[in-house]
């Protein structure tokens, strides 16, 4: 069997937990208890032995697809020669409160009506628990189906046979009649009645988060799709955002770069937190920030990632699936989480400063947690460290970790002036801060390169650094930064508006595709740069690529086919960015001044 192109995979998220809907109908990615848990469905890794939630039309292979607008629900529409229909999926979501405005309701839910003709629908469930290494016992309880030792529970109308570890349900559909699959994924067994009042109750409790943006600027719909894709990355209990729903999504197809993304990341902290603030999600923002905060208590020194619990989990390879079209190995959990990376430190006291000026209401306790990370980066800001690629190999002065180190003593000292607090060491944080800049003027540019370039003494160019700009570290337009642009885009691209991270040896086979989080902040450069027309046209190809359901994967081939896990939280940030970026500037064609706060750009501040 082949495997679907990775971005043809539709994203469901009750924010708890995901799932990925395959160009067929099938669902094909499905973690319980939570995003983070095990795959019972998991043919997205292996076409034989990875469990699946088949749903079909006869005569219709492969239905038109959609989200209904402002949603993560996923409209399905079959023409046969017999009739059409129209269906429903999700991962059902209810209304919360104040602190917590989207509420998990625990339930994958099918559903499928007949508008015209009659039609034939099959479903066919098979879980396979362990990512696939198990079979499940079926037995009937409680007016439905439970998969023995899982908390897998199914509900339906239609009539249901048992094959082995499958269940099929099939029936045929008049005009008007619906047929309804409901697996819940909690331990009890679903409501059947309840089911087309949850899929009007999720529509529109998604609906009413989206309308909460005012966001009405520059590709308005194309960031509002992405930031419903961030909330579904959002994870209910605790805040934290997972850098992808999948595992062992190739960065090269048949190669070994195969990762598992579903973590937070320290490094999406600002660009998150800007994003929920400016687009009107405060609230999410503020949990977002509590569980940043939480993390500064209980991490000393800092991970540069940590699960959606706020603890990582042990990591293993799983030998028996044969991996995303002959990808392997399939990993669960990431060794990244043993290195040292000092950006770690600046992405959040880039975020906790961003925070303060937005809303005034960081605490003197808060602080003094902030305060001990940016006295470790005074005492540490000459030492090397891994980098923010993970490349394996010994610690070197990466210039994005020294760049982040400056970003985490510069926005220590202003958050020390904003609370107000007089013990704290400013004076020794300015020197130190200010002799790091000088320092990486010195060794981070180079004058033969024509660049900033990946680390002290090297020759290497990086797309990392085109943050240098975006963080304020230069204006946009500094000779420096306008020459770096250029070299990046002369030397790392692949194809049209297509950018590589690097092309050092980073101790792996092979090598990866266009990275599309540096494509979208090269866009971001660019506007500073006041470079706007090139920005805009940069944009736009990236956009092309997502297609009409508006999904971006971490990376991309020559050909534009995705790579990497997917949907990627840090494209979508990086998206929000250059869009709001790009709307900032508006038809001027001049540079834009970095030190404007959210609300007008960004990112780009000083």
């Amino acid at each position: 069997m082949t495997f679907p192109p990775i971005d043809s995979y539709v994203f469901l998220s009750d924010t708890h937990t995901t799932a990925l809907v395959g160009p067929d109908g099938a669902v094909e990615w499905f973690c319980v208890p939570h995003a983070e848990g095990d795959a019972v469905l998991a043919r997205l890794l292996d076409r034989e032995v990875g469990g699946a939630f088949a749903l079909s039309v006869a005569g219709c292979p492969t239905p038109a697809r959609r989200y209904h607008p402002g949603t993560l629900v996923l409209e399905n529409r079959w023409e046969t020669p017999g009739g059409t229909a129209i269906g429903d999926d999700l991962l059902a979501v209810r209304p919360g409160d104040a602190a917590q405005p989207i509420r998990a309701g625990h339930v994958l839910l099918r559903r499928v009506r007949a508008e015209t003709g009659a039609v034939r629908v099959r479903a066919e469930l098979t879980p396979r628990p362990g990512y696939g290494a198990e079979a499940v016992r079926w037995e009937r309880r409680d007016g439905g189906w439970h998969a023995a030792g899982t908390p897998l529970r199914l509900c339906t109308d239609l009539p249901v046979s048992l094959t082995g570890g499958t269940l099929v349900a099939e029936g045929e559909l008049g005009a008007g009649q619906s047929a309804r699959l409901l697996l819940g994924y909690a331990g009890s067994a679903p409501d059947l009645a309840e089911a087309d009042r949850l899929c009007e109750l999720t529509r529109a409790t998604w609906q009413e988060w989206a309308a909460r943006s005012d966001y009405t600027g520059f590709a308005a719909e194309t960031v509002g799709r992405s930031a419903l894709v961030l909330r579904g990355l959002s994870y209910d209990e605790t805040g934290a955002l997972l850098a992808a729903p999948t595992t062992s999504l190739p960065e090269e197809i048949g190669g070994v770069r195969n990762w598992d993304y579903r973590y937070t990341w320290h490094r999406d902290a600002a660009l998150l937190l800007l994003a929920l603030f400016r687009l009107g999600h405060a609230e999410e923002g503020r949990r977002y920030m509590q569980f940043l905060l939480s993390l500064c208590a209980h991490q000393h020194p800092l991970a540069p990632l940590v699960g959606i619990h706020g603890h990582t989990t042990e990591k293993q390879e799983l030998s028996h699936l044969s991996g995303y079209a002959g990808s392997t190995p399939v990993r669960v959990g990431n060794r990244a989480v043993e290195q040292t990376q000092f950006d770690t430190y600046g992405h959040i006291l880039d975020a906790a400063l961003a925070y303060q000026q937005l809303t005034g209401e960081l605490t003197g306790a808060q602080w003094a947690l902030l305060r001990r990370h940016v006295d470790t980066m005074a005492h540490r800001w000459d030492e090397p460290d891994h980098g923010p690629w993970e490349i394996r190999g010994p610690r070197r002065h990466y210039v994005n970790s020294k760049v982040m180190t400056w970003v985490c003593l510069d926005r220590g000292v202003r958050l020390a002036a904003l609370l107000p607090d007089r013990t704290a060491p400013t004076d020794r944080w300015c020197r130190i801060r200010d002799a790091l800049h000088a320092e990486i003027l010195d060794r981070g540019y180079d004058e033969r390169v024509g660049a900033f370039v990946m680390a002290y003494d090297s020759t290497e160019l990086d797309a990392s650094v085109l943050r240098i700009p975006l963080v304020g570290f230069l204006p946009g337009d500094d000779p420096r930064v306008v020459a770096t642009i250029d070299r990046i885009r002369d030397d790392l691209s692949i194809a049209p508006a297509l950018i590589r991270r690097y092309r050092a040896d980073d101790g792996l086979p092979g090598e990866e595709g266009a990275f599309l989080l540096c494509c979208f902040e090269m866009v971001s450069a660019l506007v500073l740069a006041g470079r706007r027309a090139e920005a805009r046209d940069m944009f736009d190809r990236l956009v092309g690529h997502a297609g009409p359901l508006g999904l971006h994967p971490e990376e991309r081939g020559p050909d534009g086919g995705a790579l990497g896990n997917h949907p990627q939280a840090f494209t979508h940030l990086a998206l929000i960015e250059a869009a709001l970026n790009l709307d900032a500037a508006g038809d001027r064609d001049r540079p834009v001044t970095p030190g404007r706060r959210p609300g007008r750009t960004a990112t780009s501040r000083r």
